[in-house]
């Protein structure tokens, strides 16, 4: 009886700690995962660094305890710069891979596909790249949020200095779809509304990435403007640079344009970047904050290798949704929709807010000229500009954002 005794005692025993063990390696395996979406094809030079930075907070996020005690694993897919591929993947991500949100995409038509994908499976979607106003005011659901600030905002941060300048004839050149559409409408409204007398003598709209630079900078030429506004970016803004400064279309004007002082698209040109310019961009070596110096680190320690812009919104990307489920404590998408409104987020850019009004971060871009250092581009004489500080009146923003 006694021997009997002790083997139950250890056959209760052993069977408790095997209850237990599973128990850990379940909750191990539990994951936490987060589905994204971008044309990491079609646009390497920004979606590299991109990548890098969503590597490093999951990295970061995991090596502190992951999620909610469990580990958080990102689940990529390329959506070929088309929002029917876009969609497809989203799909793919939700019904077969089972993932608790959707993040990313970088073309402005595409995150809109995305946009209207959340929007009928109810799933928490934070676009991460893409600028255009829509994703967040006509087209906006409860859904959907935005990080990158968007296309109003930046060219609401450029205004100033195009309206300081005091030239009465502007010409425009942008891609032909949903964001340079946006932007080139944004500049004329803005512009108009802060110097009464402007012009707008020519407007120029490519196919993106099909740029023909001889005739675009020919007509350019043609309108004789006295300044010009440029929404081109990555291989057409470097066609418009070189052959505009083979033609002398920049000689005598001031240029104002957007997203041409980040890294993604000065670097490439190298020497043959322009000088003077007024852009938006990203200084990342002469950002001085204590969170930039923390990010910048840690980045160049993993990857021997400095940010870019894009470093910096897959960073943010995720750590934001992060934020948010720790907050929620949950991965629920309607749990998740509740704390982003006005959820606060440090970033190596500082800290940002998802406004309650549209779903729109605060976060700021650099405005500064564009200059030549060792034989290679960069900002000079910026500043920041806090995205808090660029937006609309509520009242239009309401009037504005028909689905919540």
């Amino acid at each position: 009886m006694k021997y009997l005794k002790m083997h139950l005692k250890m056959f209760i025993g052993i069977a408790a700690a095997t209850v237990s063990l599973t128990s850990a390696v379940s909750a191990f395996a539990q994951t936490i995962k987060i589905g994204e979406i971008n044309s990491y094809k079609a646009h390497a030079n920004f979606l590299g660094p991109y990548k890098k930075g969503m590597e490093l907070a999951l990295e970061e996020i995991n090596a502190s305890g992951g999620l909610l005690g469990k580990k958080v694993e990102i689940i990529s897919r390329d959506d070929n710069a088309n929002p029917g591929d876009a969609v497809r993947a989203a799909e793919e991500l939700v019904s077969r891979e089972k993932v608790d949100v959707l993040t990313g995409t970088f073309l402005s038509h595409v995150g809109l596909g995305v946009t209207d994908f959340a929007q009928q499976k109810k799933i928490f979607f934070l676009a991460a790249e893409p600028l255009t106003d829509k994703i967040v005011w006509e087209n906006g659901n409860r859904y959907t949020f935005r990080l990158r600030p968007s296309t109003w905002m930046q060219v609401a941060m450029l205004v100033p200095e195009a309206a300081k300048l005091k030239k009465k004839r502007w010409a425009l050149v942008y891609p032909n779809y949903e964001y340079g559409q946006s932007a080139a409408n944004t500049f004329k409204q803005l512009l108009k509304a802060a110097q009464p007398d402007v012009e707008f003598v020519a407007e120029q709209a490519p196919p993106l990435g099909k740029v023909d630079a001889a005739a675009v900078t020919q007509a350019l030429a043609d309108a004789k403007p006295d300044a010009i506004f440029n929404v081109l970016f990555g291989p057409d803004l470097a066609k418009l640079v070189r052959e505009g400064s083979t033609r002398s279309l920049f000689k005598g004007r001031e240029v104002v344009s957007l997203l041409t002082g980040e890294p993604e698209y000065l670097d490439p040109l190298k020497d043959e970047a322009p000088v003077g310019w007024i852009v938006t961009g990203y200084p990342w070596n002469g950002i001085t904050t204590p969170e930039h110096k923390r990010f910048l680190d840690a980045y160049q320690k993993k990857f021997n290798d400095y940010p870019r812009l894009g470093s910096i919104v897959g960073y943010s990307a995720i750590m934001s949704i992060a934020a948010g489920i720790r907050k929620a404590n949950s991965a629920n998408s309607e749990k998740l929709v509740d704390v982003f409104h006005g959820l606060s987020v440090d970033t190596p850019l500082g800290r940002i807010n998802y406004r309650s009004q549209d779903n729109q971060s605060t976060m700021g871009a650099y405005v500064g000229r564009t200059g030549l250092k060792d034989g290679k581009g960069v900002m000079v004489n910026y500043q920041y500009m806090d995205g808090a500080k660029f937006q609309p009146a509520d009242a239009e923003i309401k009037n504005l954002r028909k689905a919540q």
